[in-house]
């Protein structure tokens, strides 16, 4: 009686306990078996109770039992002391039956214990203060520093599953976190607010306090610790470097490191892009951001570089904006001068004074202007003839400014001189060619061989370029020289500048061409005075005179010309809600022979606009719309009341200002949304929305809603982007069948609006990832009843037909019908 009580008592024990089996039983055969055990529990916990065979009357318990583990006589297994999961997780037993005589009879069969986790251990950080930098300007998001906490409870179990979270920032600026961390790994790292913001020169450090919760933080029984993070912010250092000098044409080995830059943090990766796109690139970059110039360069091909330095992460996206290189390169006298031409030509008057200009010689040197490598200096080495004497002329040292020297020239002595110029630069000389010609004197001056060329009389409308007189002088001085040229021009009559004058080189005919269209309205008449001149200046006392002058009338006809609009284009802007009736604007036309004007539009295709024809002012006539058209485009007609009705257009562009005067709708037809069916979990399906309203540089933003409260319990919507949103089902239990679902969309106009469109979502069994809805009835098809009936009607037409046919075989005679149709069948088809 006392032994059954006991066992009752066990078994008792035994269903409280939470040590079960894996088949959740309390009693069996001694077998393998494995017991999951809750740590910290009493002791005195009964696990299990094993049955023994005959001739087994004793149980051996052996193994990792550390004195906790026990095994009554009649089978019965327990602990008499808590277990404790951070000593031993699990623990591996043997049990054995045995008989009378102490043989074993079953075993050693494996038992295995396993610990089950509490939360009865708090998280620690490893250390109770922590000391990091960072750069101001790095990329926000990425960890700098990590803090790390352990927690000995079970990390595949809530118990040790650590939460960080940062609870104080000091100083705290304008209640704007600087720092963030994961809370997950412990990783700290800036917030975009303090990529932006963080600047050593204001505040060098900051302190942090972070905290650490067991249980994921979501149990406000969790376990807690914190600690100190003291953060000290280090200077950017992605700067552009200064500016490069660089000799060119260097002689020593290439590529030659010529500047550093360098990210914040280690592992970026360098690319250089050139501001010009050229030919070649001489520059390049290794991975620690050394930059270096890998061949000669040519100051003279190019005298500077300006090129960009980036630093990338390593996924190819950019660390900061990049940084601007730019290289000068210097100057080195590798060029020596040039002749500014084969040979250089100056004329110079007879009886001219000592010290007379005659010309300024210019040289040019390639290598870099205002320095010492392209300073000229000028020198006369020789002169041929050397009649009447050497030292004729002189050339100033730097200007290059060739003077007569010695005496005055006579043409009649010597009429050419060839000298040699010596152009020195500081490392080379070059030798220049000039030739001194000497000329007649300008003692004789232009005469016409007329002085009136009459009247002509013209249209106005005479083509510009158009030769319309030949005018002639002639000059007594040295031919072709510039005492004896002649140049023409107009001193009276032509204040406009409507005419001019070309002179033949050859023969010093001037022809006088309209260069600017004629107008009849401005002056009828022009009273015109031509001069004829030399280029050379006539010598003291002689001077022109009447015989260098002539006259000629010019009489302008008038030609009926079209208006003429103030602009060509007009150009006004609107909002797109602006009432009918509105003005948008005015042109404005003048007809040359001051007839009345007359407007009318051309081109209004959508007939939103009208003109006033006196006026000119243009106003809508029916409502615009920015959507249809955002600029539009019509034709303006001027044309004159009376004479010949002459007309000309100009255009007047009308571009349209967007009001939010569209409300959302979906972007496309969504019907080809499904779920398969039946759910298995909860599914989305995502939708896009569009309007037609012109867009901000950001792009549409859209807020999306359930349109009724009554189907929040089945769906909700939730927005992914400004376009696009998801619409997710909020259990599995739907029907096969196609859910039409009222969506409302609000765009963020001012004022906003919004529509409720229907998004029809179908659920259907699926395979391959295919909808296939049931074969039920569609628009359209028949049903079986009508397929039935169909059948019964062809089948009973079929049976007229032959019978038919065969009552007009009988009556004809069938034999007779049957040959006649064989030989029918027998015959070929003919064309």
């Amino acid at each position: 009686m006392m032994q059954a009580q006991l066992n009752c008592l066990c078994l008792l024990m035994l269903y409280l306990t939470t040590g079960y089996s894996q088949e959740r039983k309390f009693s069996g055969p001694l077998e393998p078996m494995t017991f999951s055990i809750f740590e910290g529990q009493e002791a005195s916990q009964v696990i299990f109770q094993f049955k023994a065979k005959p001739p087994a009357v004793n149980f051996k318990l052996t193994g990792e039992t550390d004195g906790i583990f026990q095994i009554q006589s009649d089978g019965l297994l327990y602990h008499n002391k808590a277990l404790d999961r951070e000593t031993r997780a699990v623990h591996r037993l043997q049990v054995s039956t045995l008989d009378a005589q102490g043989a074993t009879v079953e075993g050693p069969v494996p038992i295995t214990i396993e610990v089950k986790d509490i939360n009865d251990n708090r998280p620690m950080f490893l250390q109770q203060k922590y000391e990091g930098s960072v750069r101001q300007n790095s990329r926000p998001g990425k960890p700098f520093m990590y803090v790390n906490a352990t927690d000995p409870d079970d990390p595949a179990t809530p118990n040790g599953q650590l939460l960080y979270e940062i609870v104080i920032q000091l100083p705290m600026i304008n209640n704007i976190m600087y720092f963030q961390i994961n809370n997950k790994t412990g990783g700290i790292s800036l917030t975009v607010d303090g990529s932006r913001e963080l600047d050593p020169s204001k505040n060098p450090s900051y302190s942090l306090v972070v905290s650490v919760k067991d249980m994921g933080g979501q149990n406000e029984n969790s376990f807690s610790d914190s600690t100190s993070v003291d953060i000290i912010v280090n200077e950017n250092i992605w700067k552009a470097p200064e500016p490069v000098e660089i000799v060119e044409n260097s002689t020593d080995p290439h590529p030659i490191k010529i500047t550093q830059v360098q990210w914040n943090e280690p592992g970026a990766r360098y690319s250089l892009t050139g501001k010009e796109k050229g030919p070649k690139f001489p520059f390049s970059i290794d991975e620690e951001g050394g930059i270096y110039v890998t061949q000669p360069l040519d100051r003279e091909e190019k005298d500077s570089y300006v090129f960009y330095a980036t630093a990338m992460d390593e996924g190819g996206r950019l660390l900061s904006v990049p940084l601007e290189i730019r290289v000068k390169v210097k100057d080195i006298n590798d060029n020596p001068p040039t002749c500014p031409s084969a040979v250089t030509v100056f004329e110079v008057q007879e009886n001219e004074i000592i010290g007379s200009n005659i010309g300024t010689f210019i040289a040019h040197d390639e290598d870099e202007e205002n320095t010492v490598n392209s300073i000229l200096g000028y020198r006369i080495v020789d002169q041929i003839p050397k009649f009447p004497k050497e030292g004729l002329f002189l050339v100033q040292t730097y200007s290059g400014v060739f003077q007569l020297a010695a005496q005055s020239l006579k043409k009649q002595d010597t009429p050419q001189y060839n000298l040699t110029v010596e152009v020195a630069d500081k490392d080379f000389k070059t030798l220049c060619d000039v030739q001194i010609h000497v000329i007649d004197i300008n003692d004789q001056i232009p005469i016409f061989e007329k002085s009136d060329y009459g009247i002509l009389t013209l249209a106005e409308d005479t083509a510009v370029g158009s030769t319309i007189l030949t005018i002639q002088a002639t000059d007594a001085d040295e031919p072709f020289t510039g005492s004896s040229k002649i140049l023409y021009r107009i001193i009276q009559g032509d204040s406009d500048g409507q005419l001019g004058v070309d002179t033949d080189p050859q023969t010093n005919a001037g022809y006088v061409i309209i260069k600017k269209p004629l107008d009849f309205e401005t002056a009828a008449i022009h009273d015109i005075v031509f001069q004829a001149e030399n280029p050379e200046p006539l010598v003291y006392g002689v001077n022109y005179n009447t015989s260098s002058s002539a006259t000629f009338k010019l009489i302008v006809t008038d030609v009926n010309e079209a208006p003429v609009f103030s602009q060509r284009i007009y150009q006004a802007k609107v909002r797109e809600d602006v009432a009918v009736g509105t003005k948008v604007g005015n042109v404005t036309a003048r007809d040359p022979e001051n007839l009345d004007i007359s407007y009318s539009l051309r081109d209004d295709r959508r007939g939103w606009l009208k003109i006033d024809p006196v006026t000119g002012q243009i106003s809508t006539r029916a409502p615009v719309d920015r959507e249809a058209e955002s600029m539009y485009v019509v034709h303006v007609v001027a044309t004159e009341i009376g004479g010949s009705h002459l007309s000309s257009i100009a255009s007047f562009h009308l571009t349209l200002s967007d009001v939010n005067d569209n409300p959302p709708r979906l972007a496309k037809d969504d019907a080809g949304l499904f779920l398969c069916h039946p759910l298995q979990t909860t599914g989305s399906v995502i939708f896009e929305a569009t309007d037609d309203d012109q867009q901000s540089f950001l792009g549409p933003q859209f807020t999306f809603s359930l349109d009724s409260e009554f189907l929040q319990s089945n769906w909700e919507v939730s927005k992914i982007n400004g376009t696009h949103a998801r619409l997710a089902t909020k259990h599995t239990n739907f029907e096969e069948r196609v859910y039409n679902v009222p969506i409302r969309i609000k765009d963020g106009g001012r004022p906003p609006l919004e529509r409720v469109v229907s998004l029809p979502v179908t659920f259907c069994k699926c395979v391959d990832g295919s909808c296939f809805l049931p074969a039920g009835h569609h628009s359209g098809m028949p049903t079986v009843g009508m397929a039935v009936g169909i059948l019964l009607t062809t089948f009973l037409v079929i049976g007229i037909i032959l019978a038919v046919v065969f009552i007009r075989i009988k009556k004809n005679g069938g034999k007779d019908n049957v040959e006649s149709a064989q030989a029918s069948e027998a015959q070929p088809l003919k064309n």
